[in-house]
Order: C-alpha cells, then sequence, then structure tokens
C-alpha cells in the first residue's frame, strides 16, 4: 500500500465564483469531498501545504487522511485544477473511501532497466512509453503507489502490453476485462530512423542545358 499524507481541513459554509478568488487570495484552496455514501461536503485547505504535498508523485496515488476538526476520513485524490500561468491551485476533488469497496485510481508506471534492454544493447534500438500511468481498481489496503514494468528482456521491435504487466496482490486492471482490442501496448523498443537528406554539389550540368556558341550568337543577332 501507499504511503499516507495528512491534510487538515476546514469546512467551507460560502460558496459561488467570488467567495472562491476571495478564499484564494487568503491563502486557501477550495475543494470538495464526495463518495462514500454520503453528501458531498465543501472544504477548505492551506493552499502553500497542499502545494508543496503535489509535488510528491505519491499523493496522486495514495491515501489521504482528512482531519477536519476533531474527525477524521480517509480519501483519494481524483481532480486538480490549477491556474493555467501561475504556480497556484485553484480547486481540486476528494472521493471517500471505504475500506471494503474497490476504488479505480490511476497509478504511474516506473520503467525498469530501459539502458540494457535487449533491444536497446543488442539492437541499438530506443525505449517508447506509450503509456505512463494505468488504471487499477483494487480495496483501498492493496492501493500501489506505482507499477513497475521492467524492460530488461525486451528485444528490437517487441512490446509490452497491460497484460503482461506484473500486478500486486488485489490489483486488477479494469481494460482488461472490456474485451478483445483493450490489451494495449504499454512501451517498446524500436529503431528510430531519421531520414537523411543529401544535397548533391557540383553535380554536371546537363547537355541540354549548355547553350552553344551557335545559339549564342544567334540570340545577339535577334536582338539587334
Amino acid at each position: 500500500m501507499s504511503d499516507s499524507f495528512n491534510l487538515i481541513a476546514e469546512f467551507r459554509e460560502d460558496q459561488g465564483k467570488g467567495a472562491s478568488r476571495r478564499l484564494r487570495k487568503q491563502g486557501k484552496v477550495p475543494a470538495i469531498l464526495y463518495g462514500g455514501g454520503r453528501p458531498p461536503r465543501a472544504l477548505l485547505f492551506d493552499h502553500n501545504k497542499v502545494l508543496k504535498q503535489l509535488e510528491s508523485e505519491a499523493f496522486y496515488s495514495s491515501i489521504l487522511n482528512i482531519k477536519v476538526g476533531d474527525k477524521n476520513q480517509q480519501a483519494v485524490l481524483k481532480d486538480v485544477q490549477r491556474h493555467p500561468a501561475k504556480r497556484e491551485v485553484l480547486h481540486f476533488d476528494l472521493q471517500r473511501i471505504v475500506a471494503t469497496e474497490k476504488i479505480r485510481m490511476n497509478v504511474p508506471l516506473h520503467f525498469l532497466n530501459e539502458a540494457v534492454a535487449v533491444g536497446v544493447k543488442q539492437g541499438g534500438g530506443a525505449v517508447s512509453h506509450l503509456m505512463t500511468d494505468v488504471e487499477i481498481s483494487c480495496l483501498p489496503r492493496d492501493l500501489p503507489e506505482y507499477i513497475e514494468v521492467d524492460v530488461a528482456n525486451l528485444g528490437l521491435n517487441e512490446m509490452i502490453y497491460l497484460s503482461d504487466l506484473k500486478l500486486p496482490s488485489g490489483v486488477e486492471i479494469p481494460e482488461l476485462a472490456q474485451g478483445e482490442g483493450h490489451d494495449h501496448a504499454v512501451v517498446s523498443i524500436h529503431v528510430i530512423k531519421a531520414a537523411a537528406v543529401e544535397e548533391e554539389e557540383g553535380a554536371p550540368v546537363a547537355p541540354s542545358e549548355v547553350p552553344t556558341a551557335g545559339a549564342a550568337k544567334s540570340d545577339e543577332s535577334s536582338e539587334s
């Protein structure tokens, strides 16, 4: 199971875009907590603390401990809205979790042994990441921080697919349950061919392009 992160929240009573702008100026981040068979609840978090937590890759695929007053609630991060130009978090969504109910999360893929892969060392190929994360389904206690993909034995012009991934106990990939055509490629090794365009310098001029002396005189006479 991935590491836990602790977040202290406040209840948010005022709603609307204007209220959200005022709260952001006060260093707060609006958020919504939903799911778990309970009504959604508007919350507030300290912006700088949340921004620092978001710098950790594990934050996106971990169980988060949300403390509001004297109550604690476990949740997972489902969405983050960021300012398009500033280093600023505008809003984020949290989903409550229930220990006995499966959750669906996107977790990152960590690729191992790329430099020593067979297709790289022996075939001169390059590794291409076709996916960077994967959606999984599991109970909260089985949630992994990431999935490892070992490419050491991957040869030239070969691929690793979703069905080839080694998943921790209790973890499934819902996409594979969709049937044929959903076993997508995750990583491949191919030779990257660069098309080289060579310019011919000093190429001989075709005979038809070389004017004769008579032709030159004829042109001059025609102009007189």
